[in-house]
């Protein structure tokens, strides 16, 4: 083993919704001794730039070249973090890191950490209350790295299942058809009352929540910056506040 592998470092890290507050201390600090971060150009631009410190940005869609270029950067020495968005551990980098490591076996000897962050959908049910107090699951509506038969299956599974449903990646600009198509399916299974909350751009200036009955939802109300939950057959309105039960109906 070399004392590069001994000395490199690969810290995967989440900056949170948006708000540099509800970044944790642990990503804080892991950023503050980093020689590289690594990302997509929008979150690479969260960090401030500092001496000695290199930023790394880069397109959207290139996760396996960003994963492999922070295991080279670490394995020749480098304290590097890889930052995503919320948490890495969901729809996000930590997966790509560790598929790049399953196809580069030389870099098993690097010092791998994931540290989470607080994801858009935990924000987004913060913000509107408590609309995941009881069982739930979160579904990505892109159809990127799955095909769309497969999302709308998980869809109805989840509604079969009376799950709450925190709907990632709902509606870009190339696929708008298919959160219409998302609709449809909810508003099938789930009736016409059910409550859907839209949360745009959490914990920032932009940020919008809004709540309306299934009959009420426009495929428009939401973007590719929208975290959306469903909620579940109890999911009921208190004043302000939309929240789900601890027990089951």
């Amino acid at each position: 083993m070399s004392d590069v592998f001994l000395n490199g470092s690969l810290t995967i890290a989440g900056l949170g919704p948006g708000d540099t507050a509800m970044m944790t201390p642990e990503v804080s600090a892991a950023i503050a001794q980093a020689s590289d971060v690594v990302g997509y150009n929008s979150y690479v631009a969260r960090i401030p730039p500092r001496e000695g410190l290199r930023l790394h940005a880069s397109d959207n869609r290139v996760e396996l070249d960003r994963a492999r270029h922070a295991l080279q950067l670490a394995s020749d020495g480098g304290h590097v973090v890889v930052v995503s968005s919320g948490d890495p551990g969901v729809f996000a980098m930590a997966s790509a890191v560790f598929e790049a490591l399953e196809s580069a076996p030389e870099y098993l000897d690097v010092e791998i950490s994931v540290l989470p962050g607080i994801t858009a959908m935990l924000a987004a049910a913060a913000r509107a209350g408590a609309p995941l107090g009881h069982d739930f699951c979160a579904i990505n509506l892109s159809d990127n790295l799955k095909p769309w038969e497969l999302v709308e299956r998980r869809l109805q599974l989840a509604i079969e299942g009376d799950f709450a449903v925190a709907l990632y990646n709902p509606r870009s600009a190339s696929r708008p058809q298919q959160f219409a198509r998302a609709l449809e399916i909810l508003r099938a299974g789930c009736g016409p009352d059910r409550l859907i909350t839209f949360a745009r751009a959490v914990t920032t200036p932009a940020e919008r929540i809004v709540t309306v009955p299934l009959s009420e939802a426009k495929a428009d109300m939401a973007d590719m910056r929208t975290v959306v939950i469903v909620g579940n057959s109890a999911t009921r309105r208190v004043g302000r506040y939309v929240y789900t039960p601890r027990s089951a109906p």
